[in-house]
């Protein structure tokens, strides 16, 4: 049914006239003539009981004019919510975010909230590589893991923090120079890594398998603080990135940073490529603002 032909009759009944009709909707009166009579030819009824004085509406019209009211209503409604949620003043972005990441983001979930009030932000914190199968699957937008991603996946992603890894364990486990220890030296120790659902231990393998080295895993927890309470009561070498040293209390444990190669714990913000909300794409504006750096090109309009 065409909404425009049902707005039309409604007109002609509340104005008791095809004349006023026109004149309210801007339109010729034959216009508005053919558009309710192509709503009865449609129908297969007559709506209104034609005479020199008045419209009267014939039982089906009753029906019609009720019920198309609701949907006018309806069309209406649905027109103003598209145009709050185009303007941001309502909508919801949710958001996988592992639970070592989340601290990096609270300065721009911070800037997200008082910008954008209304949207309502809903976080589920996940494995990195738990954040990549739900963007994947659609339970979510957007979320946050470390490169590289899984391939499989498929999906986009930009860069938005880089930090390098270090080594921690107990004072005299491991020989270091200057601050810093070979990826080879580490080989030789009992390693404690996260759980293998953890993009920082998917991309730990990669590395090693790339240097041609073969780690010594020797516990694996799914609380990084708990891997380097490991590290520092001696069980072997946690590889942490270095914002989370200084989160771990004095003691007798030293750290240094992983060299030849030298590896990042590179953060990055993705979704499925398919599609981006109005709340996505601020989302990505006010990351863009906070945490600079360089940025997708999206047509926020």
């Amino acid at each position: 049914m065409d909404v425009r032909s049902l707005r039309y009759f409604i007109e002609t009944v509340r104005h008791q006239s095809f004349t006023q009709a026109a004149q309210s909707l801007n339109v010729t009166q034959s216009t508005v003539s053919k558009m309710v009579r192509q709503l009865e030819d449609e129908l297969g009824e007559a709506l209104l009981i034609r005479d020199h004085r008045h419209l009267q509406l014939t039982d089906c019209g009753k029906v019609v004019m009720e019920r198309g009211q609701e949907v006018l209503h309806s069309v209406q409604r649905l027109l103003r919510e598209v145009h709050e949620v185009q303007a941001l003043q309502r909508g919801k972005l949710e958001l996988g975010m592992p639970p070592m990441i989340n601290v990096l983001f609270t300065e721009v979930l911070k800037t997200f909230k008082a910008r954008h009030p209304q949207i309502e932000l809903i976080l589920h914190e996940e494995t990195g590589m738990g954040v990549e199968r739900m963007v994947a699957a659609g339970t979510v937008e957007m979320g946050l893991s470390i490169l590289p991603l899984g391939p499989e996946l498929n999906l986009s992603a930009t860069p938005v923090a880089r930090h390098e890894v270090w080594a921690i364990g107990r004072k005299n486990s491991f020989r270091y120079a200057q601050g810093k220890v070979k990826l080879e030296e580490l080989e030789r120790h009992p390693l404690i890594f996260l759980s293998d659902d953890f993009a920082l231990t998917r991309m730990l393998r990669r590395a090693f398998a790339h240097a041609g080295l073969q780690p010594n895993i020797a516990a694996q927890s799914g609380q990084w603080d708990w891997v380097a309470s490991m590290a520092q009561a001696g069980m072997g070498i946690a590889l942490l990135p270095q914002p989370f040293l200084s989160r771990l209390e004095p003691g007798d444990w030293v750290a240094a940073q992983v060299v030849e190669p030298a590896l990042n714990w590179e953060v990055a913000l993705l979704w499925n490529g398919r599609y981006l909300s109005q709340a996505a794409k601020a989302w990505l504006q006010v990351c863009a603002q906070v945490l600079g750096g360089r940025w997708p090109e999206l047509d926020t309009e």
